[in-house]
């Protein structure tokens, strides 16, 4: 039976985090559930780290908080190329006459986790929290099977592996899904699905969602000699962790900039979403002495790319009423994928500001494109004509008469907007 076992967890590391499959899904099912035919008869014979056990124990009443052994601080952010060479700039003058070497590594959208390791095997996991103290998933972050009950080889006497729980995007798409076909409210994106799941009490449920872990560094550690963070990437698959997969060393700006454009270019194909590259200074030593402000580490920066833009359409201006009355126009889209996150709905006003046109405000936004589209609607033209006394005289609020008119529009022309 043992034998059995660790042959479905070298199946499992293979898929999971070599990407080396070498038997079918329908093989592996087979071994699956002859082990659990087998611990279904022999009982006494099933331990806690068996890969049938990875489907969760009883639900919680609620999460425990415990404390993290070194804080976990979030990083500041920027947008600007500029900033992350004010960054490196800054480093340089608090370590003068220095080589200071940075890594760049994709920047997860995921779900921040801890992850304790005591003599090899899986002690604790927990959320960020607020950096000093989080929820403790550890029942949760058991039904990943990217993440190992036991680490491979001579594990150290502590390991705490930080990084990021995911839903891996194709299955976030057949989730989304098979939620539809069951009238289900749809998740956002991947990563609220990912966060939602590890807040569910019942580790049955969490066990169905697909999701996945990456880890790109340390907290605590015992038994662990390394002098820079670029070995950690090299230890963890070592330890059979799932570990960043991409990452560069850059020792000036030009070369920080040129890894963060290279990983623009190839991070849509990760399993995972990304929506930014993280610098870190590379030197533990050096990382010492730079030290942290309150909330975050000066060794480190954050640049999120810009926001993806896709195109969509206007079908339709439905009139939602408010408890209090208020009249509030909402634009129905044509569903779209923006960074694997599904829309369908958006605020007129803010609908109508994004517009693909000429116009340079959203009052000017609003005039063109209903007298653009008048010249083909009688109706709408006459909406038009009435619009200031309609107005003045308050008989209609403003809103009413906006998406009574942008109605109109939408059911006579294509409309596209960005």
């Amino acid at each position: 039976m043992e034998q059995l076992r660790e042959e479905i967890r070298r199946h499992d590391r293979l898929y999971y985090e070599e990407a080396t499959p070498v038997i079918s899904d329908r093989e592996y099912d087979r071994l699956y559930k002859e082990l659990v035919n087998l611990e279904t008869q022999f009982p006494d014979l099933v331990t806690p780290d068996s890969p049938t056990q990875r489907v969760g124990g009883k639900p919680l009443k609620a999460f425990e908080q415990v404390p993290h052994l070194v804080p976990m601080l979030s990083l500041d952010n920027t947008y600007s190329e500029e900033e992350v060479k004010n960054f490196y700039a800054r480093i340089q003058r608090l370590l003068p006459d220095e080589k200071i070497p940075v890594v760049i590594e994709p920047k997860v959208d995921g779900v921040a986790v801890s992850l304790i390791y005591e003599n090899g095997r899986l002690r604790q996991a927990a959320t960020r929290g607020d950096g000093t103290v989080g929820d403790d998933i550890t029942q949760n972050i058991r039904t990943i099977r990217s993440v190992p009950e036991r680490l491979r080889g001579a594990a150290p006497k502590l390991l705490e592996a930080r990084g990021e729980v995911y839903m891996d995007k194709h299955g976030f798409e057949k989730l989304n899904d098979e939620r539809r076909k069951a009238g289900l409210p749809l998740f956002a994106n991947p990563r609220n699905a990912a966060a939602g799941s590890l807040k569910q009490l019942d580790p049955t449920i969490v066990a169905k969602r697909p999701l996945g872990v990456v880890l790109y560094g340390t907290g605590a550690t015992e038994g662990v000699d390394l002098d820079v963070h670029s070995e950690v990437f090299p230890l963890l698959k070592k330890l059979g962790l799932a570990a960043t997969e991409r990452w560069w060393v850059a020792k000036s700006v030009e070369e920080i900039l040129d890894a963060i454009h290279e990983l623009d270019g190839i991070r849509h194909n990760f399993a995972y979403q990304t929506d930014g590259a993280v610098v870190k200074v590379n030197s533990f030593a050096q990382r010492e002495r730079l030290g942290f402000t309150a909330k975050s580490p000066r060794w480190a920066i954050a640049y999120k790319y810009e926001a993806e833009r896709v195109e969509t359409r206007l079908n339709d201006i439905v009139i939602q009423v408010g408890r209090t009355g208020i009249l509030t126009p909402v634009a129905m889209l044509e569903p779209v994928s923006r960074c694997w996150s599904a829309e369908a709905r958006l605020g007129a006003r803010r609908c109508i500001t994004r517009m693909k046109s000429n116009a340079k405000t959203f009052a000017s936004a609003i005039q063109w494109l209903l007298k653009k589209l008048a010249k083909s609607s009688p109706l709408l033209s006459k909406l038009l004509n009435r619009n200031d006394r309609v107005a003045r005289s308050r008989s209609i609020l403003p809103n009413t008469f906006m998406a009574s008119a942008l109605c109109v529009a939408a059911r006579f022309a294509e409309t596209r907007i960005l």
